[in-house]
């Protein structure tokens, strides 16, 4: 159940723009606006779940989480990717999503100290969507 509340239930709704890279009944995924690393994206139970270990059925929504990694880093051309969830603590809205960012090796990042960087516009971020949608397939 959606809650009106909610951001990401916005966002699944379509009522909140944002750059899809997925969606359908089990998850969506979309840019985070707020990038780690150009190309960051979460995916978020399609269906409001607070946490991590709310979700029902894990297997069919972290294979969604498997194919936007692969899709990031293939579309992208990075050399592998940070997959991260945060659960109640620091987890920014509450409702379950996985951060999919992708990594060069000497991109700088290190430990849980993201620095976020911004799209220099929508076009750009566009770009980078139908990048990862592509090799989503």
């Amino acid at each position: 159940m959606a809650s009106q509340n909610c951001i990401f239930c916005n966002v699944v709704a379509g009522t909140v723009k944002s750059d899809l890279i997925l969606h359908d009944s089990v998850a969506v995924a979309f840019l985070d606006h707020r990038p780690v690393f150009k190309g960051h994206t979460l995916v978020v139970p399609a269906s409001h779940v607070p946490t991590l270990i709310d979700l029902a059925d894990p297997g069919a929504f972290f294979e969604h989480v498997q194919t936007v990694t692969r899709a990031v880093e293939t579309g992208l051309g990075c050399d592998g990717a940070f997959i991260a969830v945060n659960h109640r603590v620091s987890q920014s809205v509450p409702h379950l999503h996985v951060h999919v960012v992708p990594r060069h090796k000497s991109d700088g990042l290190r430990g849980f100290f993201w620095p976020r960087t911004r799209y220099v516009d929508a076009q750009e971020a566009s770009t980078f969507a139908r990048k990862i949608t592509a090799a989503a397939g």
